[in-house]
């Protein structure tokens, strides 16, 4: 993994918006109905094309395939995963993730106007078949940065213990057993991509966000939870070098009051415990900005990154490049300018059926600003 030696280095969290013509298709797919097999390839090739050659325009230097061919950051795993099954909710029954959290019992109206419905999943004997579904991907991604600019390249995969704490265990007697299988399974993906050259992105939101949805828990409740979960992580990651995988954070893509999150502080000391070469995390939204000063009392490990959040997902405004560089060199004076590479608070489409509430063509203006923040930083912090 390359640290920021002569520059700050630009990257993102991966997902970015598909194109119009794509969605119909990843919607069948993600839905269970036929669809045309030849022409989803297809589709997706190109858009992977696209969407890499557009990153290296925007100046990005760590690039990805923006997640084109996946119908979600974590909903993939249905396609590729042995007993996973779609189950329709009963009437009356419909899931809403975050109905009991802290957030939605404090601004029921908001949440109410606001959240999607989905369906949960029920779960058997866990195992990995999506084998060719991830060398498609890594041909995909290696046709496209052929020829380009770039510094570095990552492809995000979902953590094991999302997908446990997400996805109903209707099979295994214990959630260390579901989360055991669901980790060994998840491991030949992450194999697969280090194995291809890339470095390794594991995203898990829940390692956070545990706290606003479980209202009834205390921090140090979460806490204990986090670290097993952190277990598991490591688990799934035994064999893989520290330096070929990175770990992704975040608040998800609410867009709401947000007054109920986990304080980094709080849970920082955990996340240092993955074993990962660098950690992502929110740091441009305003409920968490302040949050460089948690850098002043914890050390960062040698020869770890941080990649903090310099552009947000949640707002279409774009962030002046000083203003970007102002964050940068907040974290490089407390970490060393090497340790850090500029980043993005969260994906910018983790559905591939519903961008985030920051409209796609903003986003790559918000990459641009990104890369012109990450010059500037670079300006002050080598001269």
């Amino acid at each position: 993994m390359n640290h920021s030696t002569q520059r700050i280095l630009t990257t993102h969290v991966g997902s970015l918006a598909r194109p119009d013509a794509l969605l119909p298709l990843l919607r069948l797919k993600e839905q269970g109905q036929p669809y045309d097999g030849e022409e989803l390839a297809r589709q997706v090739r190109e858009a992977v094309t696209d969407v890499v050659r557009k990153q290296v325009e925007a100046g990005v230097d760590i690039v990805t395939d923006g997640e084109q061919g996946k119908s979600g950051f974590f909903t993939y795993v249905i396609e590729r995963f042995n007993g996973f099954e779609r189950k329709l909710p009963s009437p009356g029954k419909e899931m809403r993730p975050r109905s009991a959290g802290r957030e939605y019992l404090a601004f029921p109206d908001y949440y109410a106007w606001s959240e999607r419905i989905a369906a949960p999943f029920g779960g058997r004997s866990v195992s990995y078949k999506g084998h060719a579904a991830v060398q498609t991907d890594i041909a995909n991604l290696k046709a496209a940065i052929a020829g380009r600019a770039y510094e570095d390249v990552f492809m995000p995969a979902i953590a094991s213990s999302y997908v446990a704490a997400t996805f109903a265990n209707e099979y295994y007697r214990t959630l260390e057993e579901y989360e055991q299988a669901v980790s060994d399974a998840l491991r030949e993906e992450y194999q697969a991509i280090v194995a291809a050259g890339f470095i390794l992105q594991i995203d898990d939101p829940r390692l956070v966000t545990y706290y606003m949805m479980h209202p009834e828990l205390s921090v140090e409740d979460c806490r204990k939870w986090a670290e097993k979960r952190v277990e598991a992580i490591n688990y799934s990651l035994r064999g893989i070098a520290p330096e070929k995988v990175r770990f992704h954070t975040c608040y998800s893509i609410d867009v709401g009051p947000r007054i109920h999150e986990m304080d980094l502080k709080d849970i920082v000391d955990i996340i240092l415990k993955i074993n990962a070469g660098a950690y992502s995390f929110e740091a441009a939204n305003p409920r968490h900005e302040h949050e460089y000063h948690v850098f002043e009392g914890v050390k960062l490990p040698a020869g770890k990154i941080l990649i903090p959040g310099v552009i947000s997902h949640t707002t279409n405004l774009v962030e002046h490049p000083e203003l970007v560089a102002e964050r940068i060199v907040r974290f490089a004076k407390l970490v060393g300018r090497e340790n850090v590479i500029a980043g993005a608070d969260c994906g910018f489409a983790a559905s591939a059926l519903r961008f985030n509430d920051t409209h796609p063509s903003v986003a790559w203006l918000k990459f641009a600003a990104l890369a012109e923040g990450a010059r500037l930083a670079t300006k002050q912090l080598w001269n």
